[in-house]
């Protein structure tokens, strides 16, 4: 079974060699790494380059995230797909645990695991969990999965055609939905499998889209349930809250001790 990782990158050399090496370095061979750089002017492109054929590169300008996204994986030969941004990075053995499930568990299209949240100096800060999945916790923004210990199969992927390029906020959000819609069989692994790096240039350390996430959460909703969202839903939007935290009671206890990962950083 080949596993296919898809790195975009743009001016993150700061973390990029060791987000590449977190991948090079498994314990699982049968890697087909690709990464899109669509025009970093920070080393990354030389960071890159130092790597030789172990990498293979697509420098070409593109859309946006998701369109690089899809950039990469048209190039992908794989059996199995993941997304690394470049600068979170992957925990050592993981892909050898991705392989083993997809290979017990046929009927999985799509496996979500956890992850470690560290920040601009790799030291560790504290744990994210993956939830259960469904679309109508989806619906009322009740429904995380951690991005980069997300793998799902090609074919899954294929069928509805990747990424939205229009989405420039919560572009993996929709593909797990658009996934889920299409009928896919979504798990969640007890394991860690990724470090995701919150840190002050990401996004998820600066918030800077949090109004832009605001209006996404109201289009999956008109997506999965369709109709629009009204002020009844507040209740159930409360309701699914609610229970998401009474089913993951460690992932609750971290958010009590630590707040919430959103708007944060270092």
């Amino acid at each position: 079974m080949k596993i296919s990782i898809v790195t975009i990158s743009f001016n993150q050399a700061k973390y990029l060699r060791r987000c590449i090496e977190s991948v090079l370095n498994q314990n699982f061979k049968n890697i087909e790494y690709i990464v899109v750089d669509p025009g970093s002017t920070d080393g990354s492109r030389e960071i890159i380059e130092s790597y030789g054929s172990s990498i293979i590169k697509i420098f070409e300008k593109d859309k946006g995230p998701a369109d690089g996204l899809n950039i990469g994986f048209s190039k992908a030969t794989g059996d199995i797909f993941c997304y690394l941004n470049s600068d979170d990075e992957f925990i050592d053995g993981a892909l050898a645990l991705v392989e083993k499930y997809f290979l017990d568990k046929n009927h999985v299209d799509v496996l979500c695991g956890h992850g470690h949240v560290i920040d601009g100096g790799s030291d560790y800060k504290r744990r994210i969990f993956s939830d259960s999945f469904s679309l109508k916790a989806a619906a009322y923004g009740a429904s995380l999965a951690i991005q980069p210990s997300t793998f799902f199969r090609k074919e899954i992927y294929r069928s509805i055609g990747g990424f939205n390029i229009e989405n420039r906020s919560n572009w993996d959000d929709e593909l797990l939905i658009d996934m889920a819609l299409k009928g896919a069989e979504i798990e969640v692994v007890n394991e860690f499998l990724s470090c995701y790096r919150v840190h002050g240039e990401s996004i998820t350390g600066t918030g800077r889209l949090e109004s832009m996430h605001h209006t996404h959460t109201r289009q999956m909703f008109l997506k999965i349930m369709r109709r629009p969202y009204t002020g009844y839903d507040d209740y159930f939007s409360q309701y699914y809250r609610i229970m998401k935290h009474i089913k993951n009671p460690i992932a609750t206890f971290e958010r009590i001790i630590h707040g919430p990962i959103f708007g944060t950083q270092k």
